[in-house]
């Protein structure tokens, strides 16, 4: 139906390095979900964890993780979302994959975004290109922009110069900064009146590093509409308004006064 989304959150555990278990994982859990579902939405490196072992698990455009989430978009035909770990021209990518299922006219499509804001504390940076533009895409009514962990930090990239009615974060946030992540996932969106996603994944990965989930879904006023349990793997649905952000927005007109600026890259 335009005007509102049937969004579903996936919250999971993933198996380090592992591509075929989490796709097999995952598939499970798609498999559960409502059939009249819009958007699936996964973490971010959900199909080999966050490793910077690249030459190892990194995969092509056409690979194996990749054409899943093709094969995913039209079983439900719904988008999927998601970043995975993609090798180009010698060059190396966290690359958030966005699947459509087919239409009337057209085979799947995906787009793409290469994350922005590199996490050299992890020395991401010395292993991954950065990305330059964001994307930004409709469906269903709703305009959207899908963003990577790190650049949940900084507000300006995602500062909605372009009225969006979603902005989305997949992540690999550890426990150990988990209030920052609750916090800041308030912040975008009160601060650009459009909802909030953010999916973060559970478990404990090879570095020793916890993550605690705390995914969530933030509404156009800041105020949290869905959550996560603590350390624990779900598949959540919830459905976005249209009707929410429109009234808001008329009604407190903050985006008009909002400031014009351009990124340097």
């Amino acid at each position: 139906m335009e005007n509102s989304l049937n969004t579903v959150l996936i919250q999971t555990d993933s198996v380090w390095e592992n591509i075929t278990e989490n796709l097999k994982n995952l598939s499970v859990k798609i498999k559960k979900t409502h059939q009249s579902v819009d958007l699936i939405i996964l973490p971010e490196l959900f199909s080999t964890g966050f490793t910077m072992n690249v030459k190892v698990v990194a995969e092509t455009m056409q690979g194996t993780s990749v054409n899943w989430m093709l094969k995913k978009a039209k079983e439900k035909t719904c988008l999927i979302v998601g970043s995975l770990l993609i090798v180009e021209q010698d060059k190396f990518y966290n690359r958030l994959i966005v699947a459509f299922p087919p239409d009337n006219h057209r085979d799947g499509e995906i787009k793409y975004y290469d994350k922005r804001h590199l996490f050299s504390y992890a020395g991401e940076e010395k292993v991954f290109t950065a990305g330059s533009k964001k994307l930004i895409f409709e469906y269903k009514g709703f305009k959207i922009c899908p963003l990577i962990c790190y650049d949940l930090r900084f507000p300006v990239w995602a500062r909605n110069t372009d009225d969006i009615d979603v902005l989305i974060f997949v992540a690999n946030w550890p426990k150990a900064r988990i209030y920052a992540w609750s916090t800041l996932l308030k912040a975008r969106a009160i601060e650009n009146l459009c909802y909030v996603i953010g999916v973060n994944r559970v478990g404990t990965d090879n570095n020793k590093l916890i993550y605690s989930g705390h995914s969530a879904v933030i509404d156009v006023l800041g105020k949290t509409i869905l959550d996560f349990d603590e350390n624990q793997e779900f598949v959540k649905t919830i459905i976005l308004e249209k009707k929410h952000i429109n009234e808001t927005r008329n009604k407190l007109r903050f985006l008009e006064d909002r400031d014009i600026f351009k990124i340097t890259i």
